[in-house]
């Protein structure tokens, strides 16, 4: 005898079946994971979830070995054996999935069936949906057992849980390097074929991921949508934010392993680091000279381009470099932010008050090669040289 849903019409053989059904009707969700509080409706997704926090995988690959923690996944593996797949007849690309098939059609259709309630962005895919539903709420579910960081969705907390295994499986062919999830090396792989997806309507530049697109596109429309909640500054990247946001609270997470110096963002180590390895990447076209980073390479080709792009506005004295335009601003202003913590005394600018530290500590770093006498600034050893070598200036 039958056994008929009320609300539906679908019958079922077993009782229990018809049990299980009703539950997508009243929204009952009776089984609860104790590790992250997930529930489920079937005692057999909660049994399978479960797994994944245990690390049970009782389904293996006949062929390779490989474990899964549930069958259908087993199955969709067996395919890369043997060949199976289904094919896109508008671009005849191959799948393994008949879910990847449907989704990759949209590619063609322009499809997104799936929308965001709060903000109405549209998504091919319902696994796009959720994770993304959750920056509206907040919510991470996922939580990783090694180091307890938890993440708004699975697939995230996998490709973390590489960090702590070490494991890369995604591999470039052109030169090997290996990657902890897909997406890492599909860009990547750009750099080799120099393809460049999105371009700017604006001024032309083209760029190979969508989200240095969309951070470029910031620099046109001015917008700068994230805000320190400590001072307010705004800045156009969140990644510009999280590196501000270390002032406040004073952490450098980033040691140089040489000299123990710490620093709020990886770019200052690696410019640090040169210091210890003498590296100088960065040369002058013009005269060959050689610097340990960007910025003072294009401070210095301005002296050859006589572009002085900073004039004062007291004296119309004009400065190639704004730091130097900054400082001598300080002679008509009187300002003297750098103060000795020994006397009080203050001075305009940084490299004044490390000069006059040395009367405090009697350090003298500047040697002479001819006789050995020290002084405390590189100006009076070269003066004192000249008493060997007879020259005279005036």
């Amino acid at each position: 005898m039958p056994f008929p849903c009320p609300e539906c019409k679908n019958s079922f053989k077993r009782k229990h079946h018809l049990e299980t059904h009703l539950r997508t009707h009243t929204k009952e969700k009776p089984f609860q994971c104790s590790e992250c509080e997930k529930c489920f409706s079937h005692k057999q997704d909660f049994d399978i979830h479960q797994r994944f926090y245990t690390g049970e995988k009782p389904c293996s690959c006949t062929e390779c070995g490989k474990c899964f923690t549930q069958k259908s996944s087993l199955l969709r593996h067996l395919r890369n054996h043997t060949g199976e797949k289904l094919f896109c007849l508008e671009c005849g690309k191959g799948f393994s999935r008949k879910s990847h098939l449907v989704e990759h059609k949209r590619t063609h259709t322009g499809e997104k069936p799936f929308s965001c309630q709060e903000c109405g962005k549209l998504f091919t895919r319902k696994h796009h949906l959720e994770p993304h539903m959750r920056s509206h709420t907040g919510e991470k579910p996922f939580l990783c057992l090694e180091c307890g960081k938890w993440f708004k969705s699975q697939h995230h907390l996998k490709i973390h849980l590489r960090t702590h295994t070490g494991e890369k499986p995604y591999s470039c062919s052109e030169c090997e390097k290996y990657f902890t999830d897909k997406a890492c090396l599909v860009k990547h792989l750009r750099i080799h074929t120099a393809e460049k997806l999105f371009s700017c309507p604006e001024c032309g530049k083209s760029f190979s991921r969508k989200s240095s697109f969309e951070e470029h596109q910031r620099i046109h429309t001015g917008e700068k949508r994230f805000s320190c909640p400590e001072c307010g500054k705004c800045f156009s990247k969140k990644s510009s934010l999280e590196v501000h946001q270390r002032i406040h609270t004073g952490e450098k997470p980033f040691s140089c392993p040489e000299c123990g110096k710490c620093f709020n963002e990886k770019s200052s180590l690696v410019k640090h680091q040169r210091i210890h390895t003498g590296e100088k990447p960065f040369s002058c076209l013009e005269c060959g000279k050689c610097f340990n980073d960007k910025s003072s390479l294009v401070q210095h080709q301005k002296i050859h381009t006589e572009e002085k792009s900073f004039q004062c506005s007291e004296c119309e004295k004009c400065f190639s470099h704004k730091q130097d335009f900054d400082i001598h601003q300080r002679i008509h202003t009187g300002e003297k932010p750098c103060s000795c913590t020994e006397c009080g005394k203050c001075f305009t600018e940084k490299s004044s008050l490390v000069k006059h530290l040395r009367t405090h500590t009697g350090e003298k770093p500047f040697s002479c090669t001819e006789c050995a006498k020290c002084f405390t600034q590189k100006s009076s050893l070269v003066r004192h040289l000249r008493s060997h070598t007879g020259e005279k200036l005036f």
